[in-house]
């Protein structure tokens, strides 16, 4: 699908990746008397069985950001590379199929796509990764495109000069920014990607994330939120697990809190909860919303994606997400800190 004459709302940037999903049924979780620094254990040297395996390709930060603005009603795109084999054609078809523009992916000849497996236990996951290591070009890419919105999540531990062009772009371009940090990204610290920070309309982490770039043990929240803030970012929000979600809104020097939205029942696998909440949080505030809205819209689609394997197929239409917002109950709510 190419953008042609259309407006891209919403370019999103990262790695691509294929996941295959393996579902263990023979192995044990270890941790420390917090419930804490949790192991995954299986048997060395021996043969495991394993209940299942599912394939799921075009995942990914930013592929799974990108399909969640389309199923919200905006013209998305994806800026990413992948190899020139089988599994790089797949997930250009399949971005295709899931309505997301694939001008700007860049074939690389000689260079593998990415592909990741994920030992799924419990509802809970441990993933092997890889990234090839492709050759970033921003202007290259860009092909004259200057979109209204930019995502930007993960990419390889070779593309840091790839960041401050990306942060220069925005800035000559008055683009706003949302920036969800991969692992990378985040080991990086804020020092190195100062520009990156800077130019982000919207930042998203969550605590332990936070923790690590701010170089701190504290968890108090709006702490962390202003540390934050002082970075660059304007909008800034820092998830919690099932305690809920947290945002400060400098605009208005405002603190929020909401809490999750009920699972209709267990969890089935929580890859990708991260990137359903952040995308639909930016997608809200790109149509307008208010940062206590827009926190009441992203936990909606997190909350539906663990009930799917994989990080794309729980996500919804906007019609979907509004339904589930009448029917919420409550206490499901933005509260002032």
């Amino acid at each position: 699908m190419e953008h042609k004459d259309k407006e891209i709302d919403f370019l999103a940037i990262g790695d691509i990746v294929t996941d295959a999903f393996i579902e263990l049924q023979d192995a044990e979780v270890h941790c420390n008397i917090d419930n804490e620094n949790c192991m995954l254990s299986m048997r060395f040297g021996d043969k495991i069985p394993y209940k299942d395996v599912v394939v799921v390709a075009a995942v990914g930060n930013s592929p799974n950001a990108a399909v969640s603005a389309h199923r919200l009603g905006l013209q998305s795109a994806i800026m990413t590379h992948v190899g020139n084999d089988d599994f790089g054609r797949e997930c250009i078809d399949e971005l295709n199929k899931r309505g997301v523009s694939t001008e700007f992916v860049t074939v690389e000849e000689g260079k593998k796509t990415n592909y990741h497996y994920v030992l799924s236990f419990n509802a809970e996951r441990t993933i092997l990764i890889k990234h090839e290591d492709f050759t970033y070009n921003l202007h290259k890419q860009l092909k004259g495109l200057v979109p209204k919105w930019i995502y930007f999540s993960s990419v390889g531990e070779q593309a840091l000069e790839y960041h401050h062009e990306v942060a220069r772009w925005v800035k000559e371009n008055n683009i706003k920014m949302a920036f969800q940090p991969g692992t990378y990204q985040i080991s990086l610290g804020a020092e190195k990607l100062k520009d990156v920070y800077e130019s982000s309309e919207i930042f998203f982490c969550n605590v332990e994330e936070a923790q690590k770039i701010l170089e701190t043990d504290s968890r108090d929240l709006k702490e962390l939120l202003l540390k934050m803030h002082k970075l660059g970012p304007k909008i800034i929000s820092i998830t919690d697990g099932p305690d809920g979600a947290y945002a400060y809104d400098s605009y208005n020097d405002e603190y929020w809190f909401h809490p999750i939205y009920p699972d209709p029942q267990t969890p089935i696998e929580r890859t990708g909860a991260g990137d359903s909440f952040s995308s639909t949080f930016t997608v809200a505030i790109t149509l307008g919303k208010s940062v206590a809205e827009a926190l009441s819209w992203g936990p909606i689609n997190s909350m539906n994606v663990v009930q799917h394997i994989g990080a794309q197929a729980g996500l919804q239409t906007r019609e979907q997400l509004e339904e589930f917002l009448k029917n919420a109950p409550e206490h499901y709510r933005a509260q002032k800190l």
